[in-house]
């Protein structure tokens, strides 16, 4: 599969994209994964790399963005299996409001016409009272939303996946669903949306 998971800071993006991970080594599918679409890089940084990456002036951390995202659709061309944690959909969302202030991120939306047919563009959301709940329990290192901007980020991403001419589009509200209940409601909701080669791994594994 090819996944684009997108949604709010705390929605679950990085446990489904984790828990398809796992599933697919389960089944002999190694998946290209990268979760690194945020400022600073999740995946691949050292310390005092973040915080290099954390105080670029606005107009380099534009410019790195627009250069990773672009290499990136070639990935999404070239891998059958790979899984994409925010992308181009965040990019959007995050960049204008915290990264470039004031900057409108035009450029992203063309990288679309560029990307597979079968790519699955999975939204995850929640309530506002669910995120605010989550990180205050659980708070990340480089939180990115700020507590009043949380119905901003959810419309802005509900915006931008609507706008998105991605065809096949999934989307999930994590509020009351158990962690380990997302991996496989993405499953069950992805079956209309997969492509000849992934229809046939799923029927082979029944």
């Amino acid at each position: 599969m090819r996944v684009i998971a997108v949604g709010c800071e705390y929605t679950g993006v990085t446990t489904l994209l984790e828990d398809l991970m796992a599933w697919g080594h389960e089944r002999g599918i190694n998946h290209h994964l990268d979760d690194h679409f945020s400022i600073p890089d999740r995946q691949f940084l050292a310390p005092e790399e973040k915080e290099v990456m954390v105080h670029l002036p606005p107009t380099l951390k534009e410019r790195f963005q627009r250069f990773q995202i672009a290499y990136h659709v070639l990935l999404i061309q070239r891998y059958e299996h790979i899984l994409l944690g925010g992308f181009h959909i965040e990019e959007a969302v995050y960049g204008p409001l915290y990264y470039y202030p004031g900057r409108a991120a035009y450029w992203l939306r063309e990288f679309e016409a560029e990307m597979p047919d079968d790519a699955i563009l999975a939204h995850l959301t929640a309530t506002p009272e669910v995120i605010e709940a989550r990180m205050k329990a659980d708070p990340h290192e480089y939180q990115i939303i700020q507590t009043a901007d949380i119905p901003r980020v959810l419309d802005d991403f509900q915006r931008e996946v609507g706008a998105s001419t991605i065809k096949h589009k999934i989307q999930i509200d994590t509020s009351d669903l158990a962690w380990n209940a997302l991996l496989q409601t993405f499953l069950d909701q992805s079956i209309p949306h997969l492509n000849t080669r992934d229809v046939l791994t799923r029927m082979l594994e029944k």
